[in-house]
Order: C-alpha cells, then structure tokens, then sequence
C-alpha cells in the first residue's frame, strides 16, 4: 500500500514536472518581450504558490529594464519597483545567487531597511535569471505560514535558467525595434557633444533646438533648476551662424541688483566709485556670439528696460555713458520660473516677455525622460573620475538600479552631484565599483530616516537648510538667495511653501 502510494506520487511528479516543461516550451514560441514576462512570472507564481511576483530583465550595462508584476495594484507596482530596486533584488542581481527568507522583516540582512518594515515583507525567494552575469531576476513572496521550501526553490532555479535564452532573444528583437535612437538623426547632422540620453522628451527639446539654431533670433528656454538649459543654449550656439563667436554666460540671480547692471553693460570711467577705467559687460564680451541670460527672470527693473532696449534696437548704455553704442548679439535667455505669472504679478515687463520668446523651447525634467538617467550616472562617473584623477570606477548593477529608482528632484545637477560624489567615497574606500550605499550614504542611518521616503526627507532637508540660512542672514531674502545659488522667488516660494515664519523653529 505504502509502495502504490510512492508510486502515485512519483507519477504525480513527474507529471507536474511535464507540464511545467510544456510551459516553458510554450514560452519561448513568443515573440512579444511584454508577454513573455507575463505568462514566465504566471509560471514562476503558480509552482511556488507566491502571494506576490515580480520578475525583471534588463539591456547591457542596466540602461533600460523590462518588468512585469503579479498581486500588485497598478498604483503599488512603481513603488514596489523602487523599494525592490533598491532592496533584495538588486542584492540577488549583484550577486548572482537565490536570496531565500522566512522572513524579510525580521532577517539581519533586510530588517533594517523601511520599506522592508513599511510593507511589512515576510518569505522571499528571490533567484537572479541566466548564469553567470545576470540577465535579471525573479522576486516572490508568500506568507509567513506558507513560506518557501527546497522544491520551490529547486523549480525557480530551474526555470529561471531556462528562461535566459528565450528573455535574451526577446531583449535583442525589442532592442533592435527600439535602435532608431530618436536622438540619432540629430546627433548626425549637429554638434551635440556631451549631450547625454536617448529619450523622447531629450529629442524634442534637440529637434526645437535645431530648429531655431540657423536662425538669428533671440530664444527663451524654460524648465526646472538643473535640467541642462545652458547646455541646450551651447547647442543652439554651437549649431547657428555665430558659432565662431563667443558664448557668454551670465546668471542674473548670482549679483545684487547694485552690481548686475555693471556686470551686463559694463560701466565707463567715474560711472561709481570701483570704476576708475572703463569696464566692459557681458554684451561688449558676447559681440558676434551670444549671451545667455540664466534665471532671466531675477533681473531688476531698471536692468529689463535697458535689455528690451537691446533687443529692439540693437543698442545699450554703458553704466555713466552719454552715447548708446550698438551691439551684434543674439541673446538666449532661460527661467525656472513662470514668466507669464511674474509678468501679472508686474515682476516682468510683458514687452520683454514677448521679444524674448519669439520661439521658446522647454527643457524637459529628469523624471520625465527617466530612461536616460541611467547613462547619465554612467557618464557622469567617468567624468568624475577623470577631474579628480580616481581610478577607472564603474557603476554596479545595484547602483544603477537604485539611481533608475529614486527621485531627482534637482534634475541633472543633483544627479552628477550624488555620482561624483559617491564616486569619490568608493576611490576613497580602495572600491572597484561604485556600490548603492556610496551614492545614498544615509540609506538606513536610523529607524526614523528608514521610515521616511525620498519626498519626505529631500522636503525636510530643503526646509531645515532654507529656515537655517534664513536665520543667518536675519530673513534677508536677497541674501539667501544668494549664498543658496536661487532665484529670490525660487526662495520666496519655498518660504510659503514650508509655511516658515521669523521665530518659528
């Protein structure tokens, strides 16, 4: 009796073991990628019995991942792709080996981290896809009574390897349809040098660039702080008539307004009490090429009329002269801010406004070309270790992975700033590769911070450090803008934002 019932569960095996091999055999008949991870992560959750799955391949190098969730509500599904970024699945990418736990909440190697404790995460079997450099990995997760055993973990090994092949010929048949780069045809026919990324959103903003670039007129770019706006202004000079001329920068927020008219105009002999010969501007330095006035929006009054001066007639006084002289520049102005509202808040001259954006162009946040953010980590690695002479360093898959998932709220700028950083830190330690703990230092410093999110504690940092040198200057709004390197209305907006107020604390 005992032997008929071995013998029926041999069969039984057997059979199940059939049938998983029929459906793996059916997966690699597909050929859409998306499918694939589906009905692979279907598979991968009906033979262990997971509660929740998640399964995730990726290109070379990590630029660009393809995922597919099971058990995850639409609106949890990017916040479970950031916290497993970040988490147990960039550890079982890194390494290369099946992570198994009874319980991610109470493990020593997971407890510490919040998201873990926040969505209260119990069994894990997380198995990367492929040997040797993983292609991806597989994430599933079931209750604590359930858990995972032997078996479970024997069958996801092995079906993980075995989708490899099939995941890498389905990578290279999307890679193909994806290879017309929308930056490509541009890239061609214009001098872009430096310009990082191959999204969409990147490739308007070239496409409107190459547009205005041949053409002689003046060019407003708007956008967040640190999306690259001069970097877009050099494209549009370097790609237009002026190209052997100068280009000439000069940021309207970083001088008191004392100082800014002489800084853009130049000042002739005896014109204030420092001007003992003739000094000449920015416009004088730019003449044949261009002038790129950053943060447009910070410039006082005075400073507006005699630049709407300048791009009507083509003439300007010097500080103390008697006689306009005419200048040949072309002026590309950007703002973070809103022109439109300054110009009803009678901050800005709308006549100005409107000889400033004959053809404006929008630079396009980081969140909203978040395929590029990976290569430009990259880059800015191999550029940090070239200025300070480090070793050759490269970024780690877990790196690259947490940098997709968090949030840049300082754009690109905070961007190469967090890499060249953590660049250093990883020299600094005798490292070969860039880890994730180097880019996000303080990752995991107390229970309180764990338990924040990214929003939560960039909006805590932001507040702490404007109320702190606020306090400093005596509330002296035009001084913290300054020693902070912000539009005095980026910072009055902060201000009312964080609802800060003299004496609060």
């Amino acid at each position: 009796m005992c032997a008929e019932r071995e013998s029926d569960a041999e069969i039984q095996q057997l059979q199940h073991e059939r049938d998983l091999y029929l459906r793996l055999l059916t997966l690699g008949t597909r050929d859409d990628l998306g499918r694939f991870l589906e009905e692979a992560l279907e598979l991968l959750v009906d033979v262990t019995h997971a509660r929740h799955g998640y399964l995730e391949v990726r290109c070379e190098e990590g630029l660009e991942t393809w995922s597919a969730g099971r058990g995850y509500s639409d609106d949890d599904l990017a916040e479970v792709r950031s916290a497993i970024s970040r988490g147990i699945l960039a550890q079982a990418l890194a390494s290369g080996e099946t992570i198994v736990t009874e319980s991610a909440r109470l493990d020593p190697r997971f407890r510490d981290r919040g998201s873990v404790q926040a969505a209260r995460i119990e069994a894990v079997l997380c198995a990367p896809i492929g040997e040797g450099a993983s292609l991806g990995a597989v994430y599933l997760e079931a209750p604590t009574e359930v858990g995972f055993d032997k078996r479970d973990v024997d069958h996801v090994e092995l079906l993980a390897r075995h989708l490899a092949p099939a995941a890498e010929r389905l990578l290279a048949h999307t890679r193909a349809e994806r290879s017309s780069d929308p930056t490509r045809p541009l890239r061609e026919r214009l001098r872009i040098q430096g310009v990082i990324g191959r999204s969409e959103a990147l490739a308007e903003a070239l496409r409107q660039a190459a547009l205005v670039a041949p053409l002689d007129v003046h060019v407003l770019l708007s956008g967040e702080s640190g999306t690259g706006k001069n970097q877009l202004a050099r494209v549009i000079h370097d790609n237009g008539r002026r190209s052997s001329g100068p280009f000439v920068e000069l940021n309207c927020a970083a001088l008191p307004e004392e100082l800014l008219e002489n800084e853009l105009f130049g000042a002739m002999p005896g014109a204030h009490s420092t001007a003992r010969r003739e000094a000449p501007g920015k416009v004088q330095s730019a003449e044949g090429g261009t002038l790129f006035l950053d943060e447009v929006g910070e410039l006082p009054p005075g400073a507006q009329a005699k630049l709407l001066q300048l791009l009507q007639s083509g003439q300007y006084y010097p500080l103390g002269a008697a006689q306009p002289r005419q200048s040949d520049v072309r002026v590309i102005a950007a703002t973070n801010t809103d022109l439109d509202e300054a110009v009803r808040e009678r901050r800005f001259r709308q006549d100005l406004l409107y000889r400033l954006q004959v053809l404006p162009i929008r630079m396009p946040s980081l969140s909203e070309r978040s395929e590029d953010v990976p290569e430009l980590a990259i880059y800015f690695c191999g550029v940090a270790c070239g200025r300070h002479d480090l070793p050759r360093l490269e970024l780690s898959v877990g790196a690259l992975h947490a940098i997709r998932a968090a949030e840049w709220p300082g754009n690109v700028r905070q961007l190469a700033h967090a890499v060249e950083a953590a660049s250093i830190r990883a020299a600094g330690e005798g490292a070969r590769r860039v880890e994730q703990r180097h880019v996000f230092p303080h990752d995991g410093s107390s229970p309180e911070e764990e338990s924040m999110s990214y929003q939560e504690a960039t909006r805590r940092f932001q507040r702490d450090l404007i109320r702190r040198t606020l306090e400093e200057t005596g509330w002296n709004v035009a001084e913290t803008a300054r020693s902070l390197d912000l539009a005095r209305s980026h910072v009055y907006n902060l201000v009312k934002a964080f609802g800060l107020a003299r004496g609060d604390r």
